[in-house]
């Protein structure tokens, strides 16, 4: 009997120190799993497949100790009803300091290295918090504007960040950053206002996109006013401001709106004289307007030359064309000399050649628009004819093939003009709208102006030659 109970007294110290031991090794993997998972949620539904299959949880240092298993593996308390109730398994979704912390790998390096951004931190849902990334910002250019710079999606920014989350595509600030400073520095050593270089940079810019994306009208007659806004002006002002020095007088006589026939002289072999009147009235005149120019034939067969004049506002010089933008408010330029003006030789300059039927006159006097007489002193000297090769213009089907002091003795030098003083004159209206419609069906009364026009031209053209003091100043 003694030895007996002395064998259980003996087996209670160690029944109690084994449940004390146990007791410490499950608070201690207690303890692990609490600093190895703060934060228990929901499973992820935007973790990767191998952080929401079971198992396959994130190792942390010890996280799982045997006493720990062991816990995890005891089955639930029994409910009032006597049942095992199973336990809920829930994800551990351990945060970037609990992992640094522990020491434990992630699921999926590349992403964890490669992030620079917060750490994501689960939201009362399970839900990750969107990442907001600041898009790169262009220094502002004074004068290049928001469509002319191009701009691409970011890629680094979520679908949190919302569609407005753009960026300058790789490599354009850069280069436009030294190409604006560029520009500016030869502006500034060749005595131009960078600011004015800026704005035609931009303005042109601006137009190359327009063309790009199709951004234009085009009226029925091709007129691109647009293009020739943009670019087919700004290529003539060089030659009409610092190489012809045109000086354009009675500007005034040019209606502000409405219908209107501007008649004038033709001569220069090359027609120049032309594409100086249309920059003259667009630049010169308070409305800008745009001179809608009556061309010959052989103007529009030209490869190029064609598609030029069609698009800055020309088209066939007839009637029903004419009398066509006329009604609708344009106004129109015709030189009635034609090839017989642009072609005659330097002895007979300034010498106005018949102005054929009156055609001009009659279109005017259908719709009513006023005739303005225009003379022009300078395009007969910048390619003198001395001769014309009559075989070789009748080989190439020309009107004429000129010989001049430099053409074609200089080769392709030989087609830059002479840089002569030009003048260029708008004379008073001749009213037409007093005289009705049906006065274009009589022929006295079209010749009459005709020859009325053609001598105003040929007196003026007398005057300014006299005022004039020499060829080139």
């Amino acid at each position: 009997m003694a030895s007996t109970s002395g064998a259980k007294a003996s087996k209670k110290p160690t029944a109690r120190k084994g449940a004390l031991a146990a007791g410490a090794a499950r608070a201690s993997g207690e303890r692990a799993k609490r600093r190895s998972t703060p934060l228990i949620a929901a499973v992820d539904p935007t973790a990767a497949p191998s952080e929401t299959k079971a198992g396959n949880a994130p190792e942390t240092a010890g996280a799982e100790t045997s006493a720990g298993r062991a816990t995890q593996d005891r089955p639930a308390p029994p409910t009032s009803s006597g049942k095992h109730r199973p336990r809920p398994v829930a994800k551990a979704v351990p945060t970037r300091k609990a992992v640094s912390r522990s020491g434990a790998r992630t699921a999926n390096p590349a992403r964890s290295s490669g992030s620079t951004g917060p750490a994501r931190e689960a939201t009362g849902a399970g839900k990750p918090a969107a990442r907001h990334t600041e898009a790169p910002k262009v220094r502002a250019l004074k004068a290049v504007t928001d469509d002319v710079v191009p701009e691409v999606v970011d890629p680094s920014a979520g679908a949190g960040a919302g569609a407005g989350a753009r960026s300058v595509a790789p490599g354009v600030e850069e280069l436009l950053t030294a190409g604006i400073a560029a520009v500016r520095v030869a502006s500034e050593a060749a005595g131009i206002s960078p600011d004015d270089v800026e704005r035609h940079i931009a303005s042109l810019l601006s137009f190359v996109r327009r063309r790009v994306t199709g951004d234009y009208t085009v009226d029925e007659f091709g007129f691109d006013e647009d293009f020739t806004r943009h670019f087919y002006l700004p290529v003539l002002r060089p030659l009409y401001r610092s190489w012809f020095r045109v000086e354009v007088r009675g500007i005034e006589n040019i209606p502000a709106e409405g219908g209107g026939l501007v008649v004038a002289n033709h001569s220069g072999t090359i027609a120049m004289d032309s594409l100086m009147t249309q920059v003259a009235v667009h630049d010169e005149h308070p409305s800008h307007r745009h001179l809608r120019m009556l061309g010959a034939d052989l103007v529009f067969q030209t490869p190029v030359i064609g598609q030029v004049a069609r698009k800055s506002g020309s088209t066939l010089a007839a009637n029903p064309d004419a009398e066509r933008l006329l009604s609708s408010g344009e106004l129109c330029g015709v030189w009635p000399e034609g090839f017989k003006g642009v072609g005659k030789p330097f002895s007979e300059r300034y010498k106005l050649q018949r102005f054929g039927r009156g055609g001009f006159v009659s279109a005017a006097l259908r719709t009513g628009a006023p005739i303005i007489p225009c003379s022009i002193v300078g395009a007969e000297e910048i390619y003198p004819i001395i001769g014309n090769m009559k075989t070789v213009a009748r080989l190439l089907g020309a009107p004429y093939a000129p010989i001049t002091p430099t053409w074609p003795l200089l080769g392709p030098l030989g087609l830059i003009p002479l840089p002569s003083k030009w003048i260029i004159e708008f004379g008073s209206p001749v009213e037409t709208a007093d005289l009705g419609p049906n006065a274009a069906d009589d022929p006295m009364l079209v010749f009459d102006l005709t020859d009325q026009v053609r001598e105003t031209i040929q007196q003026t053209l007398y005057s300014l030659l006299m005022q004039r003091r020499s060829v080139f100043f």
